[in-house]
């Protein structure tokens, strides 16, 4: 009679039988499995000896239980994700979780670059300036009433452009009858000072500095010879075709101011009353 050849569990003989040998002794099927076979984390069906046994995340599988949880398609060789403890394939993972490109309308898949603004997203090459049409990436942008600009693009078609050099007014500029300049745009017609801050005045829609304006276009103050702008407030006095200024126009005699007093003409000069009914 031969030696014993039992199950190492329920200790029956493996003669004539299936068995698994291990290193603690040969096994019966339904003992090595049930000794040694891990529950499926799906069915909670032990995965025998002779099932392909699928692990995830200290979980275990039978090939056929491992499978996406919404569309149930096998993920055994498919790429997933693991959401909330559920597995997903690709597909019902960015139907469920990804965002749609507001300009394509696909996907955008995770891991592939994109780009966020007001709640939106863009695949990165779908992102495109409405101007020049050219992908906006990581360059500044301005949005406007739902279009995206690059600044250049934007600065030519919104910018206000400036009266002289008809070029985009970034930041900055003064206004001139009711026109945008750049300051140093806005020069004095004569001597090209700059006029942005200064006092200044126009002849036929020129600007000029009161220098030039004075030089150019004032009248002669009779007595001082020096132009009458009436810039700043300046008062003058006129009588035919004869100018003063305020401070200028006063007796020849007795220098007594006549503004806003009886005066007598005597030739080139102006007297007082007093002045002019005295002896010569």
């Amino acid at each position: 009679m031969g030696e014993p050849f039992d199950c190492a569990k329920c200790s029956e003989s493996l003669y004539g039988r299936k068995y698994i040998q291990t290193d603690s002794g040969p096994y019966c099927v339904p003992c090595y499995d049930n000794t040694f076979a891990n529950t499926c984390a799906e069915c909670q069906q032990l995965i025998g000896h002779d099932s392909r046994e699928l692990f995830y995340e200290d979980r275990h599988f039978h090939e056929g239980c491992f499978r996406c949880c919404r569309c149930q398609r096998s993920l055994a060789d498919e790429p997933f994700t693991c959401q909330d403890s559920e597995l997903l394939c690709n597909d019902c993972y960015c139907s469920a979780f990804s965002s749609q490109c507001s300009a394509c309308g696909e996907t955008v898949m995770p891991g592939s670059r994109k780009l966020e603004y007001g709640g939106q997203t863009w695949h990165e090459q779908c992102f495109l300036c409405s101007g020049c049409e050219q992908p906006l990436g990581s360059r500044s942008f301005v949005p406007d009433k739902g279009a995206h600009y690059c600044v250049p693009c934007y600065e030519n078609k919104f910018a206000p452009r400036c009266a002289r050099c008809s070029k985009t007014l970034t930041q900055g500029g003064v206004t001139y009858r009711d026109q945008p300049w750049h300051r140093e745009c806005l020069v004095c017609t004569g001597c090209e000072t700059p006029l942005a801050g200064q006092q200044f005045t126009s002849r036929d829609d020129d600007p000029y500095c009161v220098a030039c304006f004075g030089e150019l276009f004032a009248p002669r103050c009779s007595s001082c010879k020096r132009p009458i702008t009436g810039l700043g407030g300046g008062k003058y006095v006129s009588f035919e075709d004869r100018h003063w200024h305020h401070s200028c126009f006063s007796c020849a005699r007795c220098s007594t101011s006549l503004v806003g007093q009886g005066f007598v003409p005597d030739g080139d000069q102006v007297l007082c009353q007093s002045c002019s009914q005295a002896a010569p």
